[in-house]
């Protein structure tokens, strides 16, 4: 993917309530007055237009914002000013034909699913989309691997990572290393799936572009706490054999409807409500907190995965393994975790402190 490197002598302006990270936002703005503020992120030369200063080479990504009377900010929607086409155009590599030939696929088998459908293969779809989709991906490939908010006896940790590997969303340290590189240059030129770019590049076409991502990233260099452990790098090397090994033994089971639901409506299931939160927690929601990116608090997101849609809680509090920080905010992962630590299994949680959220809060004292 090409990338847009701003001009030497570009100087962006900050507004002082919204944190500042590198590489992510840059803001140009009107006097304190003014009810209605423009939030972008942009390269470029500085002009002039009216009393307002503006830069206008460049604009990458664009946000309406609202500024209320107690200094509080909110994001309100998101305008795509570059979107990525990653279908036409370029090369595709074998690994993104094999990546688009199995999502191909797995929908396929959804137009088939009413037609093969019994008791027993919707009931084992719902035992895999909890196995794979909580316990896998939310609970340890997400909150536990990427963010290490707790720590699980090696035992568990591996089997709940390898139910995460039969979600076929890549393995551990696929995962792990776009995910942190996604909470490390979010919202910017370098994040591997932002709504800026489109809603459709945010949601699920950025995976059929493998050579994107490094282009944007580079190599795998953050994940050496899970390449040094043998298990991680038996899983990766040897990755797509253990969903063809699951299929198999879903055939010997049920025959043709086991595939099409334990795989087919299972997987697309557990794909889209992935991909949701990294395209709809981006552009609609709620933000409850200052962490300068275009992160929300999506509650019907957070509903059908796991908690995982109380977003921006998230980015705000990265390390944290609670997501749904107010009492009504439901978050299955969480309550899980909660037992683990009750009955002993789920050590060092992690929580944010009070002096940590009054450091994130929006208002005019962070200035």
């Amino acid at each position: 993917m090409a990338q847009i490197a701003p001009p030497h002598n570009a100087k962006p302006f900050s507004l002082p309530a919204l944190r500042q990270r590198p590489e992510r936002t840059m803001v140009a703005f009107r006097p304190p007055q003014m009810k209605l503020l423009s939030h972008c992120a942009v390269s470029g030369q500085l002009t002039r237009v009216g009393h307002i200063k503006r830069v206008s080479l460049l604009v990458v990504r664009a946000t309406s914002i609202s500024a209320s009377e107690g200094g509080r900010i909110m994001l309100s929607d998101v305008v795509v000013t570059r979107p990525r086409n990653v279908y036409w155009g370029r090369k595709w590599n074998l690994m993104d034909v094999a990546t688009a030939g199995v999502v191909v696929v797995m929908h396929l088998m959804c137009l088939v699913a009413p037609f093969v459908f019994n008791w027993g293969a919707f009931w084992v779809t719902v035992g895999l989309y909890i196995a794979t989709g909580l316990l896998g991906i939310t609970m340890t490939f997400h909150r536990n691997l990427s963010h290490r908010s707790f720590k699980l006896p090696k035992w568990l940790e591996y089997l709940f990572a390898y139910f995460g590997a039969q979600a076929l969303q890549g393995s551990p340290i696929d995962w792990v290393s776009t995910h942190r590189y996604h909470h490390q240059h979010c919202d910017s030129e370098k994040d591997p799936h932002s709504p800026i770019e489109g809603f459709w590049f945010s949601h699920m076409s950025w995976i059929f572009d493998t050579k994107g991502v490094i282009n944007r990233c580079g190599e795998m260099n953050n994940v050496g706490d899970l390449e040094k452990q043998p298990f991680y790098r038996f899983l990766h090397n040897t990755y797509i054999i253990h969903p063809i090994a699951l299929g198999v033994l879903l055939y010997a089971l049920g025959g043709f409807p086991f595939i099409v639901w334990g795989m087919g409506v299972r997987i697309v299931w557990v794909y889209h409500i992935t991909w949701l939160v990294n395209s709809a927690c981006h552009v609609w929601g709620k933000q409850a907190w200052n962490t300068g990116d275009l992160s929300r608090n999506n509650w019907w997101v957070a509903m059908l995965a796991f908690g995982e849609g109380w977003h921006n809680n998230h980015h705000a509090f990265e390390f944290s393994a609670r997501h749904g920080l107010e009492w009504w905010q439901v978050d299955m992962t969480w309550y899980v975790v909660r037992f683990l630590q009750a009955v002993g299994l789920a050590t060092d949680v992690k929580l944010p402190s009070e002096a940590q959220k009054q450091r994130m809060a929006f208002s005019v004292n962070n200035e």
